[in-house]
């Protein structure tokens, strides 16, 4: 185990997440890229707990990945099933279990001070904070992809279904875009990946 996770989280941080994982009897998948998710946790029929974190991730978006993922069966252990999978309950628990790990051992310095400040309050995904997004990006391999809000005004791009958009307006914080084949519009987060096809 502790050599598995060494290849996927920054080494100052294998020992306590294999203390948590031990603690908490999560049995841990790293598995193929998902659109649409980074991670997730189930609790199984026979009482275990199984995380999945997908492989793709660099290693500071995989171990907020996990920690987020490990708070969510924290949370229902303390405070019951009824809670609202990314409500209070959770934030308190992702907030205290993440702090320990927010020092410059662990992540850069660079990196530091917006972790502090999206664990004020943190979201549901670290892909809806632009900002912890941006930073993290940063550490992932190179890709031909751009962030929406990179793009000119009317460019034409790729989702990762292979659906086309034209870009449009910014609307309070997402922008419009219109599906190029029906005409629909859809609202897009400044930061999602994409694949610009035409200025």
């Amino acid at each position: 185990m502790r050599e598995t996770l060494a290849k996927y989280i920054p080494e100052r941080a294998v020992l306590p997440c294999m203390e948590m994982i031990k603690m908490y009897h999560v049995h841990l998948k790293i598995v193929n890229e998902r659109v649409t998710r980074h991670g997730d946790y189930r609790a199984l029929p026979d009482g275990s707990h199984q995380i999945t974190v997908n492989a793709n991730l660099n290693k500071y978006r995989f171990m907020i990945t996990l920690v987020h993922e490990i708070a969510h069966l924290v949370a229902f252990q303390k405070f019951g099933r009824q809670i609202k999978p990314h409500g209070q309950e959770w934030k308190y628990t992702f907030q205290k279990l993440m702090l320990p790990f927010i020092h410059p051992e662990i992540f850069p310095n660079g990196l530091l001070p917006v972790l502090a400040n999206h664990f004020k309050n943190p979201k549901a995904s670290s892909d809806t904070d632009a900002r912890l997004s941006l930073a993290l990006k940063q550490y992932d391999p190179q890709n031909d992809k751009n962030y929406i809000f990179e793009l000119p005004h009317g460019s034409i791009f790729r989702i990762y279904n292979g659906k086309v958009f034209k870009k449009g307006d910014k609307r309070i914080k997402r922008f419009e875009c219109v599906e190029m084949s029906t005409g629909r519009i859809y609202l897009f987060q400044p930061n999602a990946e994409v694949e610009l096809l035409k200025n």
